[in-house]
């Protein structure tokens, strides 16, 4: 049964976050940012994972999806920090670290989190690994949104409203998206007995969501390498040299936004085509219901004089 409560959801969490910082900007009080960051960080991921529960995993219950939601995501980005703190330096791999140190965490807080769930199968991967995905993009959100808020100038209410339309625009593509093609293959090679198996499929979908995550943090950096590679003046070199950080053109500027945009989508792309192969299979396998279409309205029955005159085919001999 559907019931589009994510719309409901979607809507009067918009129009909360949107009441929050009218009011914000217009009192000057301080103490209404939390709320902003807040409903701002989890309004799109809260809202899919809505989405996702009533359309394709309500037999998975409510508290289990709430669960993997807030614990699944508090232990993502705890376990998160500390590993990528101990494990990570400043290097050329460093991006490829925190794509394979994010992406194991949260799959292990999705198994943690459904050890003991009579759950298998790709639906019920797509939606727990989700699930845990948009917990941990949630949280990671607030505490870049808390980031943006705080500036050597005091508060400001301007980065912070920018830093969370721009996560909530990208977070349907991001974390989400990774750990739900993830989940899905994890719980489609899960045994009978519920035991998770880590063969060759489950390891290289790993692996490709790990390049998939690094490619998208390190868009920012291959964007201002091509255009350095591009349009670097001989001046700009020359102070780059010296230890100083040249101040860019407007045409690289505008340069480096196209690069760093178009790098995202192709991204994005790899990972909703990646997605689809995996529901166009589901939906043949029978694990997820076929795709819905609208019936086309019956047409009335039309008069004698409308009928268009069809000769009569020639009889065979």
């Amino acid at each position: 049964m559907r019931t589009h409560r994510w719309r409901t959801c979607f809507l009067s969490g918009l129009a909360l976050w949107v009441a929050s910082v009218v009011v914000t900007y217009w009192t000057g009080n301080h103490n209404l940012l939390p709320t902003v960051v807040l409903l701002g960080s989890f309004l799109v991921p809260g809202s899919f994972v809505v989405w996702a529960h009533e359309r394709y995993g309500q037999d998975l219950g409510t508290d289990r999806i709430v669960s993997c939601f807030a614990v699944g995501g508090i232990i993502g980005v705890l376990g998160a920090s500390l590993l990528e703190y101990y494990l990570l330096e400043s290097s050329l791999w460093l991006y490829l670290g925190i794509g394979l140190i994010e992406e194991a965490v949260k799959a292990w807080a999705l198994i943690l989190l459904t050890r003991r769930a009579p759950a298998a199968g790709v639906r019920h991967g797509l939606v727990l690994g989700a699930t845990v995905g948009f917990g941990f993009a949630a949280f990671e959100s607030a505490g870049y949104a808390f980031n943006a808020v705080l500036t050597e100038h005091g508060y400001s209410l301007r980065d912070l409203v920018s830093t969370e339309i721009l996560r909530g625009v990208l977070a349907p593509v991001g974390h989400g998206l990774w750990t739900a093609i993830l989940g899905a293959v994890l719980f489609h090679e899960r045994r009978g007995n519920g035991r998770f198996r880590f063969n060759l499929p489950v390891v290289l979908t790993f692996l490709g969501v790990s390049v998939l995550h690094a490619l998208w943090d390190s868009s920012h950096s291959v964007a201002t390498w091509i255009v350095g590679r591009l349009t670097e003046t001989r001046w700009q070199r020359a102070v780059f040299e010296l230890g100083y950080l040249p101040s860019p053109t407007q045409n690289q500027v505008e340069l480096f936004a196209f690069f760093s945009t178009l790098g995202l989508v192709l991204v994005a792309a790899m990972g909703l085509g990646w997605l689809g192969l995996i529901v166009h299979r589901a939906r043949r396998e029978g694990d997820l219901p076929p795709r819905r279409r609208r019936p086309r309205p019956p047409r009335p029955p039309l008069e004698p004089h409308q009928h268009w005159y069809r000769p009569q085919a020639p009889p065979k001999r």
